[in-house]
């Protein structure tokens, strides 16, 4: 076999090209010499591996059986590459983050400060997406510790809680003037327009279950990506806002947006950094815990 090893990664390119000329390309060495080294590994097999045609070249039965065993073998050497490549990136501590963006702005910012006075020799890299996404990351091993709303299920995992928030309807002032002006003595849910995170969010979830149980259905459901965007819209107008209370404080005090009136009490939810339970007393995690 060890003659041969030279002759499979010819034979490997081959077959994934299936054209000679692409293959030497690849290769950096002539298609006579490419050719060759097919003929050889041939005659040391004693089978024939590729049919020519005119447009290329393409694996016989036994070509292809051998095909799918050298490139499992090619893709556990580029495995085994990653990971010493990865292993060697390691020496320059790198922390991956995952929050979504909301909390990435209302929460995490906020933290990060100081993290980065405390360990500045640390690479950080943020990557945005729900709560649920961010769990699975965290079960991947694609991310090392994640900023949450806490779920009811958290299996393998160490959860520190940072704060308590809860959600609430919002709009201006004006807005509310106007649908009692226009559809006197009915609902809101009725007529006016409601504005949500996604159904994937833990905050648009709780909204929904608390708006069930009271047996309101909002007819109007606009669906907006981030918190900002709500709150922006709910200033500019254009309709009542489903929003963490925590995070529009300064625009209820200032007057610009007010808090709804439906008689709903949403309950308080927990934010807070989670991290694989085996990890949880690493240095570069610990300080997350211990110092918010």
């Amino acid at each position: 076999m060890k003659e041969n090893l030279s002759l499979y990664h010819i034979f490997y390119i081959v077959g994934k090209t299936g054209n000679i000329s692409l293959a030497a390309k690849e290769l950096y060495i002539s298609q006579p010499a490419v050719s060759r080294a097919i003929q050889k590994l041939e005659a040391n097999l004693d089978t024939q591996l590729f049919k020519r045609s005119s447009r290329g070249v393409f694996l016989t039965t036994d070509g292809r059986i051998l095909f799918d065993k050298i490139k499992a073998a090619f893709e556990l050497v580029a495995e085994g590459e990653d990971l010493i490549i990865h292993n060697s990136s390691r020496k320059i501590p790198h922390l991956r983050l995952g929050t979504s963006t909301t909390l990435c702005r209302y929460v995490l910012l906020s933290r990060l400060k100081p993290y980065i006075s405390a360990y500045p020799q640390v690479r950080i890299s943020i990557s945005c997406q729900d709560t649920y996404q961010t769990l699975r990351l965290l079960e991947e091993e694609k991310i090392d510790i994640g900023l949450i709303g806490r779920p009811h299920n958290l299996h393998g995992c160490f959860f520190h809680p940072i704060m308590n928030v809860q959600d609430t309807f919002v709009a201006t002032q004006q807005y509310l003037k106007t649908q009692k002006a226009l559809y006197p003595g009915e609902p809101l849910s009725h007529n006016a327009v409601f504005m949500m995170l996604d159904e994937e969010n833990i905050s648009r979830q709780t909204i929904n279950a608390r708006l069930k149980e009271h047996r309101m259905e909002p007819v109007h459901i606009l669906e907006v990506s981030t918190m900002d965007l709500l709150i922006q819209f709910a200033e500019t107008g254009l309709g009542i806002a489903g929003v963490v209370r925590q995070f529009v404080e300064k625009e209820l005090e200032q007057g610009t947006l007010c808090e709804v009136p439906f008689g709903l009490h949403f309950p308080e939810r927990e934010l807070g950094f989670v991290c694989r339970k085996k990890e949880e007393e690493l240095p570069l995690l610990r300080y997350f815990f211990e110092h918010s």
